[in-house]
């Protein structure tokens, strides 16, 4: 088993899900055994990231979830609203456990990293628990410098190991757009890769366009490819 790779956001609707779609397709096309793992689905029905993931992979071992809930809110908030037991070290079982279970976990965040996961964890905290690599998945446009460098700088201050940053519907038609990655680059230390606006409607046609859209050196980089 390889250390799971984190698919963390700056933010919600950031491209977490399709983006973790992409490389665990990509690796079981590859014949590595490969899983997406979610700790936490809330608005659930009808947002299901791990199912996203199965139907882009044709495979329902492609993915799993360790708990669902129904309010659009972060975990620990929608367990309170709806009165459901929710404890951290329930998440962290079943995300150590689930990593255990395949060669090449990924793991893919609950909205941004200070989202309140259970009890008085964060998201972040799993991921440290879990020991695993961050990969940033980003927005493109104006505002991302700011909400990109915090959190690798929140990351790193934890010292978690940051493999990448990826601005996610990239299509240099901005100025900010155009420059962002070079000054992210400048920021953080880190490689910066873009993913282009995707086309397709099936979740493999849009898992097939990040795979596609990330060059081989970033994924070698990353851990991706041996």
């Amino acid at each position: 088993m390889s250390d799971p790779i984190a698919v963390v956001g700056t933010d919600t609707g950031v491209g977490k899900t399709v983006v973790t779609a992409g490389l665990t397709r990509w690796l079981r096309e590859r014949g590595v055994d490969a899983r997406a793992i979610k700790p936490a689905q809330t608005g659930f029905p009808p947002d299901d990231d791990a199912g996203f993931v199965t139907e882009a992979c044709g495979d329902p071992d492609a993915a799993t979830c360790c708990r669902y809930l129904e309010p659009p809110l972060a975990p620990r908030v929608a367990a309170a609203r709806t009165g459901a037991e929710l404890t951290y070290d329930s998440i962290l079982t079943a995300c150590r456990d689930a990593v255990a279970d395949v060669d090449r976990p990924i793991v893919e965040g609950i909205g941004g990293l200070r989202v309140p996961l259970a009890g008085d964890h964060e998201v972040i905290d799993l991921v440290d628990d879990l020991e695993a690599t961050a990969l940033v998945v980003t927005r493109s446009g104006l505002g991302t410098l700011n909400h990109t460098a915090l959190s690798v700088e929140a990351l790193e201050r934890r010292g978690i190991d940051v493999a990448g940053i990826v601005c996610n519907e990239y299509e240099g038609a901005t100025v900010a757009e155009r420059t962002n990655p070079p000054e992210l680059e400048r920021m953080t230390g880190h490689d910066v890769e873009t993913v282009p606006p995707l086309e397709g409607e099936t979740p493999q046609a849009l898992a097939d366009g990040v795979a596609d859209g990330l060059s081989t050196a970033f994924l070698k980089q990353i851990g991706l490819d041996d």
